[in-house]
């Protein structure tokens, strides 16, 4: 579920812009300046399929509006740039951090330091070595460019020693989540040369992952050949990526068909047409779900029966059964189940019971049709007439309102009522701070946060990934944050991916899109 960028910039993402729940992506997307440069050819040739070999020809929903990480590095926009750059750590099908450009690193015995250790002789692809310095420029970069996308993630890092390949963090407290949070999510790691020129950069990506740009054009259409200088590209079998921006939902199961492309996002509604066409149709995990936001600083939610009576109000299932066409799940947390971080004790906390929120409505002093309020969201969304349907049924009046420019208000805390969604963090504990945090960009009701929760986040920072201890101290900060009164979780859409039968299976790294390993066979 697409996010930030000036002052999206924070968060974790919203939805695809086709997806019911995430049309924001393509709102938040016209925020961020125009691109217009011409198109940019670093080795010549119109594609990289020319010179043969193994194509991957992805067709997108999330093309990268910015291919500087700094500035794009939400959203499921990070999957694509993962093409073009690498990162200090990646996660594993566990969601476990595990070494990248990084091979390996370790805290001190306080647990406030910690050294990655880089791979040597590693260099991005204008030549330039990937070492220390390298990642002292990503961080620093990343915490002070004016429109940084990450440098809200980054607030325990106080300062970065640079010592040949190894980088010195040192941390403003004691934080084990540091690897959890250097994945791809967060710190994609570019050229210090090509970055010293951010808007250069944006139009032409030099980073040291599988794949190198060899022609942009902004908005539409990437072409990538395989980097032969990336560290474990002995175990990537693609030869050429041409990505593309994804048409309209209904046509993209055609392109497969004809072969345009070999690999797509999918939206659910298209599933069974795709199934049908002999595609592989396959869910792809993730930490996707969606949300109301309500800002109880605002009246009425100023009021906490109020807030509960929109918590009762709400029937998780009619979202899944009118919006994920059976690939859905309720949900009341941003974590799946069985995620290390979902707690089972705040299992249905508040089910469905329209007749216990009329209670709490009266109890409140407000008789039905009393409260009327503005549900704003950034485009048309079928997540919103189920919210407005839903809260009728227990005399809660709702407008829905579309602002194309719904992320400057909703940033700024103005709004008194939307929705969103995240695709979730590779830090469990960055998910929960940025929904329940006091200064979290998915916590409409700022400074506001939940008794207890800064002592819980607190804990898990101080717990190293590897105690015994830490799935349970996790699950307590979860509970804690589910406290939160600014928050309704309502359902999870999947990962829905669709490709033809000559790409074998990808890693199911939850949230990623992993193309270690990845064969693509001669025919459709």
């Amino acid at each position: 579920m697409p996010t930030h960028l000036t002052t999206q910039h924070r968060g974790p993402a919203l939805s695809s812009s086709r997806r019911p729940g995430g049309r924001r992506a393509v709102v938040l997307a016209t925020a961020l300046v125009a691109l217009a440069a011409p198109a940019l050819s670093a080795c010549g040739g119109d594609s990289a399929a020319a010179g043969g070999g193994a194509t991957l020809k992805w067709t997108s929903s999330y093309f990268p509006t910015h291919w500087d990480p700094v500035v794009g590095g939400s959203g499921a926009q990070f999957r694509e740039l993962a093409l073009a750059y690498a990162s200090l750590t990646r996660t594993d099908e566990t969601g476990k951090a595990v070494p990248d450009l990084a091979k390996s690193w370790e805290y001190n015995k306080k647990g406030d330091r910690i050294t990655f250790h880089l791979r040597p002789g590693l260099k991005f692809s204008d030549g330039q070595p990937v070492d220390a310095a390298a990642v002292k420029a990503a961080i620093e970069r990343a915490q002070k460019q004016k429109n940084s996308a990450l440098f809200g993630d980054l607030t325990s890092i106080k300062s970065v020693d640079a010592e040949g390949l190894d980088a010195v963090l040192h941390l403003t407290q004691v934080d084990y989540q540091i690897p959890q949070l250097l994945g791809e999510r967060v710190l994609q790691i570019a050229s210090p040369k090509a970055a010293k020129n951010p808007a250069k950069l944006d139009q032409n990506p030099v980073g040291a992952g599988p794949f190198t740009v060899t022609q942009l054009v902004p908005g539409t259409k990437a072409v990538l050949k395989k980097n032969p200088d990336y560290w474990d590209a002995k175990n990537i079998h693609i030869d050429n990526v041409e990505l593309t921006s994804a048409p309209d939902a209904s046509t993209v199961v055609s392109g497969l068909q004809t072969g345009v492309y070999n690999f797509a996002d999918l939206d659910p509604s298209q599933a069974s047409a795709a199934k049908k066409a002999g595609l592989d149709v396959f869910v792809q995990p993730g930490f996707n779900a969606s949300n109301l936001s309500l800002n109880i600083n605002k009246a009425p939610f100023d009021n906490d029966k109020v807030v509960d009576a929109v918590r009762y109000a709400i029937n998780r299932q009619e979202f899944v059964d009118k919006l994920t066409f059976g690939y859905g799940e309720v949900t009341d947390q941003p974590f799946p189940k069985g995620y290390v971080a979902y707690d089972p004790k705040s299992e249905a906390d508040h089910p469905y019971d329209p007749a216990k929120s009329k209670k709490l409505l009266s109890e409140a002093g407000y008789k039905a049709g009393a409260i009327k309020l503005d549900l704003v969201i950034p485009a048309d969304d079928p997540q919103a007439e189920i919210v407005q349907s839903q809260l009728a049924k227990v005399g809660i009046t709702v407008t829905i309102k579309v602002d194309k420019n719904w992320a400057t208000p909703f940033f700024a805390k103005n709004l008194t009522f939307s929705l969103y969604g995240t695709t979730g963090r590779d830090s469990a504990l960055q998910t929960l701070t940025a929904h329940f945090g006091p200064n979290g960009p998915l916590n409409l009701s700022s400074p506001y946060e939940p008794a207890g929760f800064e002592a819980a986040v607190a804990k898990v920072r101080q717990t190293p990934l590897d105690a015994p201890d830490y799935a349970t101290v996790l699950q307590a900060a979860t509970r804690a944050g589910l406290k939160s009164k600014a928050l309704v979780f309502t359902y999870s859409q999947p990962n829905l991916i669709a490709k033809s039968k000559s790409i074998s299976g990808l890693p199911k790294n939850p949230a990623h899109i992993d193309w270690t390993g990845v064969t693509i066979s001669s025919g459709n």
